[in-house]
C-alpha cells in the first residue's frame, strides 16, 4: 500500500496519510508564523527601545533565534518524525511529564489562545470592509463584572472563521494543504510589495531625515546597559511574530520522506519569514519617522511609535496610497490572518493526537477519522478556541505565555545536548549545524530574555507559570488512570 492511502479499519483510519512535500510544508512553517503582528507590533517595539536602530536589530534577534531554533529542531525532527512534534521531542529528552506539560499548555493557551486572537483579528479586518461586523454590534448584551463578553457580530465572525477552517481540516489533509498554499503564497506577494514600493520608489523625505540621518538611528549610545535590558522586554513582540515555527514537527507522519522534509522545510520557512520580518520593518522606516505625538493630525506626525490603534501597516499603506490603502491593508490582512489560522488548527491536533496515544489525554482525542485526520482533536480545539473568543481573555492568556513558551524553547534546544549524551547511537540522518556553539548561543540568548522578563515582567511571568504548572495535577489524573491496576490477593 502506498504511503499516500490510509489503511481503514470500521469507517476509521488506522494511520495518517503521507501527502506534504517539502514545499506543502514549508509553507505550513511561514503560513503558521505570519498573521498579524508584522503589522502591528513595531509601534510597541518603538516605544520601547526609541530607536530605528535597535527597532531593527530586535528584529534581527528575534528572526535570528528563530532560524537558529529551528535549524537545530531539525535534529530531533529527523530523529523522531512522528505526530506530536515537539510533545515527542520533549518526552524522549526529559520524560512524560515535561512532554505533557508542553501539550497541556499548548491545548490550554497557546494554540486555542493564538486561534482565537488570530480570528477575532480576521473578523476587525473583515469589518473595514463590512462596517455590521464589529465590537460594538451587540447580538445578546452581556456583562460580567467589568468585563464585556457580549456575543458580538466580531465575535460571531471570529467563530464562524474558525468552524469553517475546522470543517476544511476535517475533510483531509490534502483540503486543508490546498488551502495553505493558496494563502500563503498570496500573503507572501502582499507583504512583498509592501516591502518593495516603499524601499524601491515610496521613501518619504521625513522618514530618511528622521530615521537614518547620523546621529539619530542608533539615538543614544548603542551599548548602554539599560537599554540591553529594553531591548529584552522589546523582544517579545518580534519573538511570538516569528513563532509557531514548531508546528509543522506536530504533523511528522503526515509528511513524505519527513527525516529530511522536516529539516528542510523549518530552514526553509525561518529563513524566509525572518527575512520578510526585517525587511518589512525596513519598509516602514522608509515612509514614516520612527518618533511622533500621539495627537499628531496625520500619519506622519504620529510616526511608528503613535501608529493609530498600533497598525502601523495600515499606516504605511496610508502613506502610500492615500485612503484606499486601508481597504487594501484590510484585503492583505484578512489572507494573512485566515491563512495563519488554517496552519495552526491543521497542526495541533497532531500533538493532542500523540498525547492521547500515551494515554495522557482523552482516549477519542487519539482515534483518526476515514479521512484520517484527529477529528475529536480538531472539534475540541475548535470548540474551546470559540469560547476563548467569547470570554476575551485570551490576550491575557497570551502575554502571559510568552514567559513559559520560551522556557519551553530553551528546554527543546537543550534537548539535543540531553540526547546525545543518553542516546549516542540513535540514527540522526540531519545534524544540528554549528554543534554546541550555535546551540548554546540560543540557549543563552533565550535564558537571557527568560531572565530578563522575569525581574522586568514579574507579574505576567509569575501567571505563565502557574498555567503551565497547573497541567501538573492533570498529568498526575492521566498517569493513575494509564497504570494497570494492582493485582488483588
Amino acid at each position: 500500500m502506498s504511503s499516500g492511502t490510509a489503511e481503514s479499519v470500521a469507517g476509521r483510519a488506522t494511520r495518517f496519510v503521507r501527502d506534504l512535500s517539502t514545499f506543502d510544508a514549508t509553507m505550513i512553517v511561514v503560513g503558521s508564523m505570519i498573521g498579524s503582528g508584522i503589522f502591528m507590533v513595531a509601534p510597541e517595539v518603538a516605544r520601547t527601545v526609541a530607536s530605528p536602530g535597535w527597532l531593527l536589530m530586535a528584529w534581527v534577534i528575534g528572526g535570528f533565534l528563530a532560524v537558529v531554533g529551528a535549524i537545530s529542531a531539525g535534529e530531533l525532527a529527523s530523529m523522531y518524525p512522528h505526530a506530536g512534534g515537539q510533545y515527542v521531542y520533549l518526552r524522549e529528552a526529559y520524560g512524560r511529564m515535561w512532554g505533557f506539560l508542553y501539550g497541556w499548555t499548548l491545548f490550554l493557551v497557546i494554540q486555542a489562545g493564538t486561534i482565537a486572537a488570530v480570528a477575532v483579528a480576521f473578523s476587525k479586518f473583515f469589518g473595514v470592509l463590512v462596517p455590521w461586523i464589529s465590537a460594538e454590534s451587540r447580538i445578546i448584551p452581556l456583562m460580567l463584572g467589568d468585563r464585556d463578553v457580549s456575543f458580538t457580530t466580531q465575535r460571531l465572525v471570529a467563530i464562524l472563521s474558525i468552524a469553517v477552517l475546522t470543517w476544511i481540516n476535517l475533510r483531509g489533509v490534502h483540503s486543508a494543504k490546498i488551502v495553505q498554499n493558496l494563502f500563503t503564497m498570496t500573503k507572501i506577494g502582499g507583504l512583498a510589495v509592501l516591502v518593495l514600493i516603499p524601499l524601491l520608489a515610496g521613501r518619504t523625505a521625513e522618514a530618511v531625515t528622521a530615521n537614518f540621518t547620523s546621529g539619530h538611528f542608533w539615538g543614544r549610545e548603542p551599548f548602554e546597559v539599560a537599554l540591553l535590558s529594553l531591548l529584552g522586554v522589546a523582544l517579545v513582540g518580534p519573538l511570538f511574530s516569528t513563532d509557531a515555527w514548531n508546528n509543522i514537527t506536530f504533523a511528522g507522519e503526515e509528511i513524505k520522506q519527513p527525516e529530511r522534509t522536516l529539516p528542510r522545510a523549518l530552514l526553509l520557512g525561518t529563513v524566509l519569514v525572518s527575512g520578510l520580518y526585517i525587511l518589512t520593518n525596513v519598509s516602514y522606516l522608509s515612509v514614516l519617522p520612527l518618533w511622533g505625538s500621539e495627537m499628531g493630525a496625520t500619519v506622519i506626525e504620529r510616526g511608528i511609535q503613535h501608529a493609530s490603534g498600533d497598525r502601523v501597516g495600515v499606516a504605511a499603506i496610508e502613506v502610500l496610497f492615500g485612503g484606499t490603502g486601508a481597504l487594501f491593508m484590510a484585503v492583505a490582512l484578512m489572507i494573512s490572518t485566515f491563512g495563519c489560522n488554517n496552519g495552526l488548527i491543521l497542526s495541533g491536533p497532531r500533538l493532542y493526537f500523540a498525547m492521547a496515544r500515551d494515554k495522557l489525554f482523552f482516549r477519542q482525542i487519539g482515534t483518526l477519522n476515514r479521512r484520517a485526520v484527529p477529528a475529536s482533536g480538531l472539534i475540541a480545539q475548535g470548540v474551546w478556541a470559540s469560547l476563548l473568543t467569547l470570554s476575551g481573555t485570551y490576550s491575557d492568556l497570551l502575554e502571559y505565555l510568552i514567559f513559559g513558551a520560551l522556557i519551553f524553547y530553551i528546554m527543546l534546544i537543550a534537548g539535543i545536548f540531553v540526547l546525545r549524551r543518553t542516546r549516542p547511537d540513535q540514527p540522526r540522518p540531519v545534524k544540528a549545524p554549528f554543534y554546541p556553539w550555535l546551540q548554546i548561543v540560543y540557549v543563552v540568548l533565550a535564558a537571557a530574555v527568560v531572565i530578563n522578563l522575569l525581574i522586568m515582567k514579574p507579574v505576567n511571568a509569575g501567571w505563565g507559570l502557574l498555567i503551565i504548572l497547573s497541567g501538573l495535577p492533570v498529568y498526575f489524573f492521566w498517569r493513575s488512570r494509564a497504570a494497570p491496576s494492582p493485582s488483588r490477593k
